[in-house]
């Protein structure tokens, strides 16, 4: 069987034809600026040197029109017919409590996304406009979503609830949703792979860490608390987003600013973060560049992000009652040994012991903790593709 991923962004699109039988990837791409002018078509087929394709992109349609163009091409192409791509996996970003789990695409669960838009205003509009052109282009092929929000679900009611009036809960579905589940979900898999352990019994910390960034507390293979919350702004400092501040901060804001809720959204979603605070970028890589070379407040940005992870680690080993695994993943987890070693450093007492030579790696899968060390720690490269493949694949078979 052969899954087409496609995850949807305002204006972007980034896709894997995966073999799953094997679990290859047959070819894969990014779509950039639809709608805007300049759009831009990056192909690459396994094995091969990546292709550029610019042509206007009106919308996303047009755009996935010429993804679709691009995986059949005689010359660039993964596969010689549309045909023999056999379903279509889309990751969703907000599913609300209405998905637990991944589910076929119908036009009920379409009209359930659609209702969940006021919670990811920004993200679920164009992962719908996204599936929506796909079930016109490719008609009779399954299509499946999965939420980034599903694999919270499992949370209990002490993690998920706000301390709000209960009835702003039950009225307009307040409360903590979390988000980055399939890349949580994946790496917690590959743990229990790599290791032997069983999840049942086994308490992991999981360290999304990227421009967005999130924690997940897993106790039993199952989400049992994670850092962002109703939307993807809650939680830890981020490239651009704030985190947890003081909610009063907005009213605030508004009144000695004469702000407007747009623009206060506007400053803590886009302007905030490390790069608020650094004044340097959003980019890690080059605030540690800046950092050292002796910038003052990019050193400050990579120190409040650093602390504020360690902050979330303790409190996530202690409402688990222990910690057995900690894994770091995404863009920044994976790549950036500084910045682990800054998380790590002085978690000791929780028996969080970080061999230095192993943690010099960037991007593969492996143990960085000393073989004392009573908390095992990982770099797990994520796979967010695969693991929607793989859903793909179990409900389009049924």
């Amino acid at each position: 069987m052969n899954v087409l991923v496609i995850n949807c962004g305002s204006s972007s699109l980034k896709y894997q034809l995966i073999n799953m039988n094997d679990e290859s990837v047959l070819a894969k791409g990014l779509v950039e600026r639809i709608g805007i002018e300049g759009s831009v078509l990056k192909h690459e087929k396994a094995g091969h040197d990546k292709v550029v394709i610019q042509e206007p992109m009106g919308n996303h349609k047009v755009a996935i029109n010429l993804v679709l163009k691009a995986l059949v091409d005689p010359e660039h192409g993964a596969v010689k017919s549309l045909d023999e791509v056999d379903a279509v996996g889309h990751r969703v970003v907000h599913g609300g409590e209405k998905f637990a789990n991944s589910v076929l695409i119908s036009d009920e669960v379409i009209n359930a996304m659609k209702e969940c838009i006021e919670l990811a205003s920004l993200h679920n509009p164009p992962n719908i406009i996204g599936i929506e052109a796909c079930k016109e282009l490719l008609p009779t092929v399954p299509m499946v979503g999965v939420f980034d929000t599903a694999f919270h679900q499992t949370m209990p009611a002490e993690s998920f609830i706000y301390p709000l009036p209960y009835e702003l809960y039950e009225e307009l579905g307040i409360r903590r949703y979390g988000f980055h589940g399939t890349s949580h979900k994946y790496v917690s898999e590959r743990i229990a792979d790599l290791t032997g352990k069983s999840l049942e019994g086994t308490k992991i910390i999981t360290c999304h860490l990227g421009n967005g960034a999130s924690l997940t507390a897993i106790k039993d293979g199952k989400s049992f608390d994670t850092s962002m919350g109703m939307t993807p702004l809650e939680g830890l400092v981020m490239g651009t987003r704030c985190g947890d501040i003081d909610p009063a901060i907005v009213t605030f804001l508004m009144n000695k600013k004469n702000m407007t809720t747009e623009q206060v959204d506007n400053l803590m979603n886009k302007k905030s973060g490390v790069l608020g605070i650094s004044g340097v970028s959003s980019d890690f890589r080059d605030i540690e560049g800046a950092a050292d070379k002796g910038n003052k407040r990019a050193k400050l940005a990579l120190d409040k992000f650093s602390y504020t992870v360690k902050k979330y680690i303790g409190s996530y080993a202690a409402a688990m009652g222990g910690l057995d695994i900690l894994v770091f993943t995404a863009g920044l987890g994976e790549n950036s040994s500084p910045a682990r070693f800054q998380i790590c450093e002085g978690l000791e007492f929780l028996g969080i012991e970080i061999d230095k030579d192993r943690n010099i790696v960037r991007g593969k899968e492996v143990e960085i903790s000393t073989n004392n060390s009573k908390v095992k720690v990982f770099v797990i490269p994520t796979n967010e593709e695969l693991m929607i493949a793989r859903d793909t694949k179990i409900l389009a078979a049924k």
